[in-house]
């Protein structure tokens, strides 16, 4: 077995363990820690791939930036992932069932590729490199789905912020038209007092009378 053979076998079955601790751990941050760890495999299968451009887009996007981001929405929000596990092992078998066939189905599919070698690189590519070719193809011939993708993705930023806007019972929110509207009686009120002064008591004078 070659180097390469071995690496991308090790890889994938660490993409595979990660990925089904994704859907069984109890914790949501244990599942997300793990949801890293598959995609940093996933990154090194891109590696042995010779696609560097896409391995490293991988981890900075999706490891530095997505995930960090999630890990703090789940710690803010502080989502209870009980009643969303409720029933999981009840439909365990089903589900495998599903996931057994998709992967067979994808086998099937991909097989004759399988068995195809690895076309030599030409001349232009080992002079512009992967990373020029891939942008010239981006916005090519595929401009309008890169397109169509970033206005799916921002119809998705749209619809996250919709949701953590939504009106908590534990949390206090203020009027910003109210608080401009705000004048200084509203805030400080001036109250006049009359002084004070505190009579002596007798019990001193009462004491040296009776010492006398």
């Amino acid at each position: 077995m070659e180097t390469t053979t071995g690496l991308f076998y090790t890889f994938a079955a660490v993409l595979l363990f990660a990925a089904f601790r994704v859907i069984t751990a109890r914790s949501t941050v244990h599942a997300a820690l793990f949801l890293v760890l598959s995609f940093f495999s996933a990154s090194c299968i891109w590696m042995l791939l010779r696609a560097e451009f896409l391995a490293i887009t991988l981890v900075l996007v999706y490891v530095g930036a997505v995930m960090v981001l999630f890990l703090f929405v789940v710690m803010m929000l502080d989502v209870g992932s009980d009643g969303f596990r409720e029933g999981f092992w009840k439909h365990l078998p089903l589900a495998g069932l599903v996931g057994a066939l998709i992967a067979l189905e994808m086998a099937l599919v991909l097989m004759r590729g399988f068995k195809l070698e690895a076309p030599a690189p030409t001349a232009r590519a080992l002079e512009l490199g992967n990373t020029r070719l891939l942008g010239i193809e981006l916005y090519t011939n595929y401009l309008y789905p890169l397109q169509l993708a970033a206005v799916l993705l921002l119809i998705a930023i749209i619809a996250a912020i919709a949701l953590t806007l939504r009106a908590r019972k534990d949390s206090r929110h203020m009027d910003p038209s109210q608080q401009v509207l705000a004048t200084k009686a509203d805030r400080l009120r001036i109250v006049k007092l009359e002084p004070t002064i505190e009579q002596p008591s007798a019990a001193p004078a009462a004491d040296k009378g009776a010492a006398s």
